[in-house]
C-alpha cells in the first residue's frame, strides 16, 4: 500500500490567487486505470485549496477520509503533501522541509517570477516520493528508534537462544573459571533469598 499519494511544491500569492504549481508528482498505482485523471485533478483541485489556507510561516495537516494533506508554507513557497492516515506527522513535516530545501538549492528564487503551472517533470520530487515512502527515510530520529528496536529484539532473541540451548545459568556459573568462588556464592545466595521471596 502506497503512504505518499502525492507531492506538491506551489507558489502561494498573499492577494488570494489562485497557487501556481511549480512542481507535482504522484502515485497512482493504488487506484484503477480509470479512476486516475479523477484522482489527479482532485488532487490538483485540494492542494490549491490547502496551499492558499495556509498563511506563510505555518504547517498545517487537513484530514480527508484515510489521507491527510500535509501543507508547508515557507514565506510564498509551498510544499504539500498527500499521505495516508498513517504516516508520521513528524516525518510528513520532515520531508517537506526536505522538498522546499532542495527546490531553493535547485532553483533559487526563480519561483517568485512564475505566472503558470509548470509542467515539466521535477525529478527529485519523483525521487522523493519514491523513496519516503518509508517514514523513518524522513525522519532521522524514527529510523534511529527502529534500529534500536531492531537491535534490542536480536539481543533478546540471542539471550533466548542461548538458554533454549540446554545451558541454565546455574551450570554457567558453576564451571566458571572467572567467577571467584566468594561470586559464585553470592549468586547462589542471592538466588536462595529470592526464592523465598516469590511466594509474596
Amino acid at each position: 500500500m502506497v503512504k505518499i499519494t502525492a507531492l506538491m511544491v506551489l507558489k502561494c500569492t498573499p492577494e488570494g490567487a489562485d497557487p501556481v504549481i511549480l512542481a507535482n508528482a504522484s502515485d497512482l498505482s493504488s487506484f484503477g486505470f480509470f479512476q486516475r485523471p479523477s484522482v489527479k485533478e482532485f488532487i490538483v483541485f485540494v492542494g490549491r485549496t490547502v496551499a492558499r489556507r495556509t498563511p506563510p510561516g505555518q504547517r498545517q495537516s487537513v484530514q480527508h477520509e484515510e489521507y491527510k494533506v500535509h501543507s508547508y508554507n515557507q514565506n510564498g513557497l509551498c510544499a504539500l503533501g498527500f499521505m495516508d492516515d498513517h504516516y508520521p506527522v513528524r516525518s510528513a513535516f520532515s520531508l517537506l522541509n526536505k522538498v522546499l530545501d532542495e527546490y531553493q538549492k535547485n532553483f533559487g528564487d526563480s519561483w517568485k517570477t512564475v505566472e503558470a503551472d509548470n509542467s515539466q517533470q521535477w525529478p527529485y520530487l519523483s525521487e522523493a516520493l519514491t523513496k519516503f515512502q518509508d517514514p523513518a527515510e524522513a525522519d532521522k530520529l524514527l529510523k534511529i528508534q527502529r534500529e534500536l528496536d531492531e537491535t534490542k529484539i536480536i539481543l533478546h532473541k540471542t539471550i533466548d537462544s542461548v538458554l533454549a540451548r540446554g545451558e541454565k545459568l546455574d551450570s554457567l556459573v558453576e564451571k566458571s573459571s572467572d567467577l571467584s568462588a566468594a561470586s559464585q556464592m553470592f549468586y547462589k545466595q542471592a538466588k536462595k533469598t529470592n526464592q523465598c521471596c516469590t511466594i509474596l
